[in-house]
């Protein structure tokens, strides 16, 4: 592929923002995370193990492991080799292990055993970043979060949303863009866009519902 073809369009105004965000909308009227879970402390266990693996694999490991660690006191008094077997298929299985019991101690430690609803403290617990915090903040609590993962990187890219490959700056960019009440619903359309339609390797071009708001010079022709 020459230059040409892989250089980026052009920041797009919040107006032509507006109109890619309504044609996300109308293919995905209801975006929903597809870690699956029920309390805050099952999202950001879930969460911490889909770093490097997909939610799908995360969702055959998590009900057994739900199962057996139900309390962060549960998480922060487990076995390592235990705790590792149960969630070894996400890969990176050590370390995820050691962020999980370390997160739980010190939500035990700080916040009562209960998963805390800011950014600030979030972010000051073991294995979570600012991606896993705002999964958290706006998908179990409700509150403006614009999620950054290497989906919502690539297709930000393409589409002329962010020129930038730090997520701290691309999460600037969205905001720069989206009204905070469109943060968390419209960052996961971006994130599910790319996870079934604008792939990294062969996007499925014919079938985007944004195609011809699309400015992708790699875009392929229908």
């Amino acid at each position: 592929m020459t230059a040409a073809r892989t250089r980026q369009p052009s920041l797009r105004t919040r107006s032509q923002a507006a109109r890619l965000f309504k044609a996300l909308r109308l293919a995905q009227p209801v975006p929903q995370v597809e870690l699956r879970h029920r309390t805050a402390l099952q999202l950001l266990i879930a969460t911490i193990l889909s770093a490097q693996c997909t939610d799908q694999r995360v969702n055959q490991v998590t009900p057994a492991l739900f199962r057996r660690y139900r309390t962060a006191a549960d998480y922060a008094a487990a076995d390592h080799p235990e705790l590792q077997g149960l969630i070894k298929s996400t890969g990176f299985f050590k370390s995820k292990a050691r962020n999980i019991i370390g997160c739980c101690r010190a939500l035990l430690e700080r916040f009562h055993g209960e998963v805390p609803d800011t950014m600030e403290a979030l972010v000051t617990l073991p294995g979570v970043g600012r991606k896993t915090a705002n999964v958290v903040l706006g998908n179990h609590f409700g509150k403006p979060a614009i999620i950054v993962d290497t989906h919502v990187k690539r297709v930000s890219q393409r589409l002329g949303l962010s020129a930038s490959g730090d997520p701290e700056r691309i999460e600037l960019d969205l905001q720069r863009v989206l009204p905070p009440d469109e943060w968390t619903a419209g960052s996961q359309r971006l994130l599910l866009h790319g996870r079934y339609v604008c792939l990294a390797r062969a996007p499925k071009c014919p079938a985007c519902g944004i195609y011809r708001l699309c400015g992708w010079k790699g875009k392929q022709t229908r």
